[in-house]
């Protein structure tokens, strides 16, 4: 297994990391303009050389490709209309520049400090909702520009201007726009060789050049490396800056250390929290000290990187060298580029950031559950987004301990004795029984946002096994995050040819596996059953190979 070395997979790192620098290009440039900052297209692509390099080079995710993202966009742009263009005494622009080198410098402290470890306590609910608050937000500020206005300022502005931005439509900008957008939906069915954003921005800009067309462009790019933004020192403005930093780096950190665990998930290796958030610190100070936009772990671009080959930190590196190249050689043909095309390349990663599959499972979910998540959501999108990550978990804080308070303190009789030898393997310092191919794991206690990770990845290190018996009798209370969770890794197992069976549910997690599709549903209503000596008799009878014989049907 890579463990991220230099020189290991030198040509999978090559050609991911290409594949992820053309993939960035647009949404560099796009999240650039959409954060309001001076020259906002280049202090996108410094802002995505300068973290994407200096996180993999310093990071703990060697896969992991980090830049402009689009909860860090929108921190940014809420911050520049409150203190550039709000504020009774605006701020010189270099200290918003001195607010990302603040930030980076709180990453770097979160790391020291040995405090990434607990993003396993955050509840899905809350990141539910602040992920799809961060969508509604990016697709409510790029209307304005879909239509061929300049962006608002901000959320309450965009809704409050719709009806005068529909009421005056550029119809070429909104061609170019919803164009683009179609682009990059249809355009993978033919193919995904090519990233569709990259098809969408090229073939758009080009049609918008060849046949002429009056729309807001990005305009020129400055040509050659950036230089350094550094303020005058002020008592007063270093006053206004403080909580916006320790804002960007909360959501960068929390950004970042999600998009770790679905690189864990993808090369099946484990992530250094603090090293992460230590490399994330220094790329943000690297940006801020040159007037790029701060960034975060991508998700988007790491998967992309990680499909195509990428697996340590060379290929980060390569990517930010080509955003180098391209910064350097294409500006002016970037500056061509309608502001309506980066609209619509935004609106298609605003909803794809949108967590479709908890808003779908809002009626299935405990009702705790629901309500956290729509809270979040409509905090972040017209309050703050530190209010409504606070309140999320505040809240779902309480619904625990209400739920713990009101459960059942019996005590579940232990399985009865299987075999007269069983190997113990830790799982939440619970049992798991192995009997030849065959094993069966014990959790006991709720399954709820505060284990899920760790149950998560000690139950997917048995994917080597032919079938695995869970026994849920101890689990008296499980949650949207520990059912997603127990989801996972079904799936997981499942990919390795692995069968799962769940047996004993109490009445609470039986009913929200069945709301959520998981039991029934991902595990067949056959391998869901009462009994757990009925549940090791069936998959003993599916996979007898230690025990001789062959296969029987269940």
């Amino acid at each position: 297994m890579l463990k991220g070395k230099f020189g290991s997979n030198l040509r999978g790192d090559l050609f991911g990391g290409l594949t992820a620098g053309i993939v960035a290009l647009p949404l560099a440039l796009g999240f650039g303009v959409a954060s309001g900052l001076e020259n906002g297209a280049a202090a996108g692509l410094y802002g995505a050389i300068l973290v994407g390099f200096f996180a993999a080079l310093l990071g703990g995710t060697p896969s992991q490709i980090s830049g402009p993202t689009g909860p860090m966009t929108v921190v940014v742009a809420g911050l520049m209309a409150t203190l550039v263009v709000s504020a009774d005494q605006p701020l010189q622009i270099e200290w918003v520049f001195a607010m990302v080198i603040l930030s980076g410098v709180f990453q770097i402290a979160l790391g020291l400090l040995r405090l990434g470890r607990y993003i396993n306590y955050m509840p899905y609910p809350v990141i539910s909702g602040f992920m799809s608050g961060i969508g509604v937000i990016i697709v409510i500020l790029q209307l304005a520009q879909l239509v061929g206005h300049a962006p608002e300022k901000g959320v309450i502005d965009a809704v409050t201007h719709v009806g005068h931005h529909l009421s005056d439509i550029n119809p070429a900008a909104l061609g170019l726009g919803l164009g683009t957008i179609a682009v990059i939906y249809i355009f993978p069915r033919l193919t995904k060789a090519v990233p569709s954003t990259l098809v969408g921005l090229v073939l758009v800009t080009v049609a918008s050049v060849l046949i002429p067309m009056d729309v807001p462009r990005i305009g020129a790019i400055p040509a050659g490396l950036p230089s350094l933004r550094i303020p005058e020192w002020e008592w007063t403005s270093f006053q206004l800056i403080v909580m916006p930093a320790f804002i960007l780096a909360i959501v960068g950190s929390l950004d970042s250390l999600l998009t770790s665990l679905v690189a864990d998930n993808l090369t099946r290796t484990k992530h250094d929290s603090e090293r992460e958030l230590i490399g994330q610190g220094v790329g943000n100070v690297a940006a801020g000290l040159l007037g790029g936009l701060p960034g975060a772990g991508a998700t988007m671009r790491t998967v992309v990187n990680v499909k195509a080959g990428g697996r340590t930190k060379i290929s980060g590196m390569v990517h930010a060298v080509l955003l180098v190249a391209i910064l350097l050689l294409l500006g002016p043909l970037a500056a061509q580029i309608p502001l309506a095309v980066l609209a619509g390349i935004l609106i298609t990663v605003g909803i794809g950031i949108v967590d479709v599959k908890g808003l779908r499972h809002i009626l299935r979910v405990p009702r705790g559950d629901a309500f956290v998540m729509l809270l979040t959501l409509g905090l972040t999108v017209f309050v703050d987004l530190m209010w409504a990550v606070a309140a999320g978990m505040g809240m779902a804080c309480l619904i625990l301990v209400k739920r713990l308070a009101d459960m059942d303190p019996a005590t579940h009789s232990p399985l009865k004795d299987i075999a007269a030898h069983r190997p113990w393997i830790p799982l939440l310092d619970e049992p798991a029984h192995v009997l030849g191919d065959v094993y069966v794991v014990e959790p006991t206690g709720s399954l709820f946002f505060g284990n899920a990770g760790p149950l998560q990845r000690k139950l997917g290190g048995l994917d080597h096994a032919e079938a695995i018996v869970i026994h849920l009798g101890a689990v008296p209370f499980l949650d949207q995050s520990g059912a997603y969770a127990l989801a996972d890794v079904i799936d997981d197992l499942h990919k390795q040819d692995v069968d799962v069976f769940l047996c004993a549910l109490q009445p609470e997690p039986a009913k929200v596996l069945a709301d959520l599709g998981v039991a029934p549903g991902k595990v067949d209503a056959a391998h869901v059953l009462t009994s757990p000596e009925e549940a090791i008799r069936r998959a003993i009878k599916l996979h007898p190979a230690k025990q001789g014989g062959t296969p029987q049907p269940a």
